[in-house]
């Protein structure tokens, strides 16, 4: 893979994390994300129905159900829990660990789940990466204004449990979708589920102010053409370990970015936190190597990369 696709794609994830912040701001996070994805939803159903219909064609209903239901995981539930989280106080770096631990959620579900063998190595890596999340959640409840509940903390969990099940269900699906299919399907599904949470709400009315607009420009061509495509094109180009790999590079991106951008803590115990987490991912991967490789069955198997590299 181009060294610049992983960079790529560790940059434009963690800047979901910055324009979750410039958004939070300004208005609620349900006008946020139903601002963010109704034009969107908008302009590539439009380029769905017109440009790439061919794209859609062999698509079946099992298929796009399965699809709605990955993108109401992998960004309608993950996202709201993301914006909720940062709106109730959490710093945008406690909340990119926090969810960041993923890659040792994913690997210890991958028995269960995908029949693979998890290793003592592999669980000793995902105890040093829990280690670090409650150092930095310590670190930043300590260091905070004291006006963020205890349970605020608590909400990036939810959303980094709706992106895993959201990548087992992909990857279990015998039906490979591209990028391009998938995008389009789960923003459409956002939008919808979004839009229905502000008219409910009463929060469909976005504020006129340019920072908000900005932050929705941030968030559509940065965070979702840049990170959430690039996820899920990595994620069928190279399989779950290499992008489980590089999501465990957002917290030391994002908390960097947010002290320098919002001047939020970045102590001692932060950065110790992070180097944890750091250090559980090497070791997990260390486990991995050493694990005896598993039969590829239907499900398991990854989708074929030339139907996914389109």
């Amino acid at each position: 893979m181009n060294a610049l696709l992983p960079l790529a794609f560790v940059l434009t994830w963690s800047s979901g994390f910055i324009g979750a912040k410039l958004g939070a701001g300004s208005a609620p996070a349900t006008t946020v994300l139903m601002w963010r994805f109704l034009p969107l939803a908008v302009a590539l159903t439009a380029v769905a129905v017109t440009v790439a219909r061919r794209r859609f064609q062999g698509l079946t209903a099992r298929a796009v159900a399965r699809q709605a239901v990955v993108g109401a995981l992998s960004q309608s539930g993950y996202l709201l829990t993301v914006y909720y989280a940062i709106q109730l106080g959490v710093s945008s770096g406690t909340t990119a660990l926090i969810d960041g631990t993923q890659p040792l959620v994913a690997g210890a579900l991958a028995g269960p789940l995908l029949g693979q063998y998890v290793s003592r190595t592999q669980w000793y890596g995902l105890a040093l990466g829990v280690a670090g999340v409650v150092l930095v959640t310590l670190a930043d409840a300590s260091g905070g204004s004291g006006d963020t509940p205890w349970w605020a903390y608590l909400v990036p969990f939810l959303g980094m449990l709706s992106l895993v099940a959201a990548t087992f269900l992909d990857r279990r699906s015998r039906t490979p979708v591209g990028p391009a299919v998938s995008m389009t399907l789960h923003c459409a599904t956002s939008a919808v589920v979004f839009t229905g949470l502000a008219l409910a709400t009463g929060t469909a009315t976005p504020p006129a102010e340019s920072s908000f607009w900005l932050s929705i420009g941030w968030l559509v061509v940065l965070s979702t053409f840049g990170g959430y495509g690039l996820y899920w094109l990595i994620l069928r180009r190279s399989g779950v370990t290499r992008v489980n790999t590089l999501m465990f590079l957002m917290a030391p991106v994002t908390a960097l970015w947010g002290a320098l951008m919002f001047g939020e803590l970045f102590g001692v115990r932060t950065g110790l936190g992070l180097a944890l987490g750091l250090a559980a991912v090497v070791v997990v991967h260390r486990g991995e190597a050493r694990c005896p490789a598993p039969p590829v069955t239907a499900s398991a198997a990854p989708a074929p990369t030339a139907r996914s590299a389109r």
